[in-house]
């Protein structure tokens, strides 16, 4: 069966290759092409850009990528098993692919971005809330990705996208909220993948703000720590162990609210508060 790209059909390639997903590594290998090349378009121009992957498996949605224009994609690979279908891909499209093999939560992602970067991935479903932490606070700001395109579960997707009296806000969606615009862009159902997940999975679109309010990191993820630790209790006492009602005295804020009901902006007053 031919395919759009002329590159054997994915179902052919795991067999071939016996790249059965290991739950072990997080893998639910998306094997429709449609689909891929959703995703891969959800992330805007590709042209003259570089696109960083984690966790290609068999290379459906970096053949999407590829196809779509992508300067370079570097596709971060932990499964060696993975590495011979994706030299295919790399042998298709001469010098457009570097897989690097190695673990995505120890990989220097800023060392690797060369000019415009975005990151397209359908994330590890074991790391991917850890990965895009880690993108959310860079070294340096604006970030190295121009915008990033993530498939997750949609459980987490709901986290990431809920602002203030959500019921799925949490420290995801304040630090979301706070560095980026995002959006649901579609869901994508379990049947799509080998082997199918119980969960619906959705992708997930993300641009930096350029100028987020300022605010130290560090000091935000202490207060939604603790705020959201203890989330039915009033503040005054989720955040007895960081300052308490002098904290929330020096914010202005009520100390009977609870975490779900301040707004970024208010955690944002809040840290900076605690630093202070």
């Amino acid at each position: 069966m031919a395919t759009l790209d002329g590159l054997p059909p994915l179902r052919d390639v795991i067999q071939r290759h016996g790249l059965d997903a290991k739950k072990a590594l997080g893998q639910n290998f998306l094997l429709d092409l449609n689909l891929t090349q959703k995703i891969a378009r959800t992330a805007g121009q590709l042209e003259d850009v570089t696109v960083i992957e984690v966790g290609p498996g068999p290379g459906g949605l970096t053949r999407a990528i590829l196809a779509l224009g992508a300067k370079k994609v570097i596709a971060i690979e932990r499964d060696s098993r993975c590495l011979p279908a994706l030299a295919e891909v790399g042998a298709h499209y001469p010098g457009r692919l570097d897989v690097v093999e190695g673990d995505a939560l120890k990989v220097d992602f800023e060392a690797l971005a060369d000019g415009p970067v975005r990151i397209i991935a359908n994330l590890p479903y074991n790391v991917g809330t850890q990965l895009l932490v880690n993108w959310l606070l860079p070294r340096r700001w604006p970030p190295f990705w121009q915008s990033m395109t993530l498939m997750f579960q949609r459980e987490v997707g709901l986290r990431i996208v809920a602002g203030a009296d959500d019921d799925h806000y949490g420290r995801l969606g304040v630090l979301c909220g706070w560095r980026t615009k995002a959006r649901l862009a579609f869901d994508v159902p379990p049947q799509a993948f080998t082997p199918p997940p119980k969960v619906t999975s959705t992708v997930v679109h993300l641009e930096p703000v350029e100028a987020p309010i300022p605010c130290s990191a560090a000091a935000l993820e202490r207060v939604t720590q603790a705020a959201f630790g203890q989330r039915r209790k009033m503040l005054r006492q989720s955040l007895k162990p960081i300052g308490g009602e002098a904290l929330l005295a020096k914010a202005d804020i009520d100390p009977q609210r609870r975490a779900e009901t301040l707004t970024v902006e208010e955690f944002c007053r809040l840290a900076n508060c605690l630093g202070s």
